[in-house]
């Protein structure tokens, strides 16, 4: 299997992005070894802030979240999933899936040997993080779902997200900067169009964010279906305190912050924010906002 690598020059002078970058080698499984990119930011002792991005992004999307939490203490961790950022890119949209998504994160932190982390999650980045809540004992202590829904395939796609799957599958061009750009409310200056675009020399490095759309569960017998379904089940019971920041101008999971206050009894009496001036990549729109929000809930153990 091809496995690309992103060069480094394509990070350099990034607007706000001056963090030393991080490496680990997890187990790629049948795609082989990979190279993982993570920041880690603030006290090494610190309790442990993990910010976990989605599609298409990176965890430049988190660059004016990680102050806040580091001012208040935390060690605070931002991988970049495989196929993302400066994460190694297994080529064919073929070497992707849900479960492999989740087994690599899975890896990822037990090298990293964190426990009681509080573990925010956008978009995808909550669909892996929620796998992981429920399926690793001692790694989550507390979670903040930020514009992600967590779906079954027992319910059809909506409107937003058909299109969306329907796009990344077809269209001739991917340019990820303005996917990013249009999902957000604030109108990105250039620089940050371009910062989105860097881990993607050309279309070759793009198999994983032209895959995870497909990976949503759509349908009730989808691979990830029975696996989603038991770790819904678990959050039914989760007594830990969860968390919703949403950016209230998402056509896609928009409506799913009330679903989860509903199903997590830990999410009862929570602080929960919706973000008017805030779309779908709510972490560019109010990064600085989050990250005070996630600082806040963090930093109460009661």
């Amino acid at each position: 299997m091809t496995v690309l690598r992103t060069p480094e020059e394509r990070f350099a002078n990034l607007p706000g992005f001056d963090f030393e970058p991080h490496y680990l080698e997890i187990d790629g499984g049948e795609v082989g070894p990979l190279r993982m990119h993570y920041l880690d930011e603030g006290p090494a002792d610190g309790p442990v802030v993990a910010l976990v991005h989605g599609e298409p992004t990176w965890s430049f999307m988190f660059r004016d979240s990680i102050g806040p939490l580091v001012s208040a203490g935390f060690r605070t961790v931002v991988p970049d999933l495989v196929g993302f950022g400066r994460s190694d890119k297994p080529a064919e949209i073929g070497d992707y899936s849900y479960e492999r998504h989740v087994a690599w994160l899975k890896d990822f932190f037990g090298i990293l040997q964190v426990q009681d982390v509080v573990l925010v999650g956008h978009d995808w980045g909550g669909l892996l993080g929620l796998r992981l809540l429920t399926e690793v004992e001692g790694l989550v202590r507390a979670y903040v779902a930020t514009n992600h829904g967590y779906p079954t395939g027992d319910l059809p796609a909506n409107e937003a997200l058909s299109q969306w799957q329907e796009f990344a599958a077809s269209s001739p061009v991917f340019e990820i900067g303005s996917i990013v750009d249009n999902a957000c409310t604030t109108d990105l200056a250039e620089e940050v169009v371009a910062a989105y675009d860097a881990p993607f020399p050309d279309d070759t490095f793009k198999a994983g964010t032209r895959a995870f759309p497909r990976l949503i569960p759509v349908t009730p017998d989808d691979p990830s279906s029975d696996a989603v379904r038991r770790s819904r089940e678990v959050l039914g019971q989760w007594q830990g305190r969860f968390l919703t920041v949403y950016g209230e101008q998402d056509p896609i999971a928009g409506p799913a912050d009330a679903m989860f206050q509903q199903l997590v009894p830990g999410a009862a009496g929570m602080p929960h924010a919706r973000l008017a001036g805030a779309g779908h990549n709510m972490p560019e729109d109010a990064g600085e906002t989050l990250g005070e929000l996630v600082a806040r809930f963090a930093g109460d153990r009661s």
